[in-house]
């Protein structure tokens, strides 16, 4: 029996699983002097069956430890020792080393694959076969860099304007067309601004103003719708602002009383410069309720009925301004003046002079008066004429720098004119004399006045002799 023991305990000293700690630790168990009167009892045959069940836990208990600490003997037989080395292994054998970077799990659970298949942990790749795409750099990133994205390209962006700001911003560009009447300058000034969906309402508000304005505007805006349809306005935009103009009518009369007739006129126009399509007028027939509207759009029909009515409407404003012929200028001043002969009208002759919109030209005005004076018979066209210089001078239709360079004119031409009127000087003179004392001209003009040198030829009775 001694020889069996000792071969049991030599073999578990080989085999090197269970040390001598184990049964030290089971020594020191705090279950050890129970153990030993349980198995006094148990020799004796005096158990009772409370004693011999907390027996049979206790035996459970201690396998369950002997098993564990197996187990862990096992997991520390395989890792590092503190040298370095494996334990129980040759360190120079390359089966033995343990890969730091390896992914798969060393605590012995697991089927042994690596985390995620691969794409798992900081500082990995990814998934073996994982193709990925270039991504855009997020502005809102922390980490962004500007400058370390190539060329970088800067847009201006404009807001989109607002309807309520439409207006307040249209209206000061429309105005300064007015006078200066270049369309390209609008354009430009337009494509600055994001009008957007709002852009048709710059033709309505155009066409709004002109209405309140003179002949020549409303002949600036027809030239300006026509140019601006072809390059920021198309047709569908441009009926779109005449239809709206059309439901503010009643609105519009308040101001401006001859409005429909003005609105029919510029349709017409818009349809013989092609701003507006041909079947424009088609689409209201029958359909308009509103009076002023019908008035509109009659006034248009019929205008476009006329013979050579495309010809026609390019004048259907009145050429006004500077943008007539001298020539035709002095006709239509000729014509005021004769008028004014017949009917001594002063207030009709300066609304005639105030519709022509030439206050540069007015000293052809003030030509052709004096020229009508010396050509006339009587003193009956001198003093209306010096009434109607003298009623302009006050109204203030007449500059002094126009009625200045006017009588500088007629003197200079004086000796043409003394050509077919052989009294000129005299009555010029008498004329001068007359607007000074009107205070119609200045002393100095006054004194501008050429008078003709009397020759003095050799009397039949003086003997030859030169007369001093």
């Amino acid at each position: 029996m001694a020889t069996e023991v000792e071969t049991w305990s030599n073999a578990q000293q080989a085999d090197g699983m269970i040390s001598l700690d184990n049964n030290q630790t089971e020594a020191n168990s705090p279950y050890g002097d129970d153990e030993d009167e349980l198995n006094e009892a148990e020799v004796n045959g005096n158990w009772t069956p409370q004693e011999k069940a907390l027996h049979e836990a206790r035996l459970k208990a201690k396998a369950k430890r002997r098993l564990r600490k197996s187990s862990s003997r096992n997991s520390a037989s395989e890792s590092f020792s503190e040298s370095g080395d494996l334990a129980g292994s040759d360190p120079n054998s390359p089966k033995c080393k343990v890969n730091t970077n390896d992914r798969k799990s060393r605590t012995g659970k697991g089927r042994g694959l690596p985390k995620k298949g691969g794409a798992g942990g900081k500082g990995v790749w990814g998934a073996a076969g994982m193709v990925y795409e270039d991504e855009e750099p997020d502005v809102q990133d922390p980490n962004y860099d500007e400058s370390a994205q190539g060329d970088t390209v800067y847009a201006t962006v404009v807001p989109e304007v607002d309807e309520k700001e439409l207006g307040k911003m249209v209206n000061p560009i429309v105005k300064e067309y007015f006078e200066h009447g270049d369309t390209k300058e609008v354009q430009m000034l337009l494509k600055e601004l994001n009008l957007g969906p709002h852009k048709f309402e710059f033709s309505s508000v155009a066409v709004s103003l002109s209405l309140e304005g003179k002949a020549s505007h409303r002949e600036l805006t027809s030239r300006l719708l026509s140019d601006l349809s072809v390059k920021l306005l198309s047709q569908s935009d441009m009926a779109r602002a005449f239809d709206k103009m059309l439901k503010e009518l009643p609105d519009l009369i308040l101001d401006t009383p001859e409005a429909p007739q003005m609105l029919g006129q510029f349709i017409a126009r818009a349809i013989a410069d092609h701003v507006l399509p041909m079947s424009f007028l088609d689409c209201y027939k029958g359909k308009v309720d509103c009076e002023h509207a019908r008035v509109a759009l009659d006034r248009a029909a019929v205008l476009l009925s006329m013979k050579r009515a495309m010809v026609r409407l390019d004048n259907v404003w009145g050429v006004g301004g500077g943008l007539r012929p001298v020539k035709h200028l002095v006709k239509e001043m000729n014509l005021l003046l004769k008028e004014y002969l017949i009917s001594g009208d002063v207030s009709e002759a300066g609304r005639c002079l105030q519709e022509l919109e030439v206050p540069h030209f007015h000293h052809e005005l003030v030509y052709e008066a004096i020229v009508m004076v010396l050509e006339s018979k009587g003193d009956t066209a001198s003093h209306m004429m010096i009434k109607l210089l003298q009623a302009f001078w006050k109204m203030g239709l007449i500059t002094v720098d126009q009625m200045n360079r006017g009588f500088q004119r007629v003197y200079d031409d004086l000796p043409e004119i003394n050509l077919d009127v052989p009294h000129a000087h005299s009555i010029m003179e008498t004329f001068v004399d007359l607007c000074y004392q009107e205070a119609v001209i200045t002393k100095q003009l006054r004194d501008a006045c050429p008078s003709r040198g009397r020759k003095r030829f050799v009397s039949e009775g003086d003997g030859g002799v030169i007369k001093n």
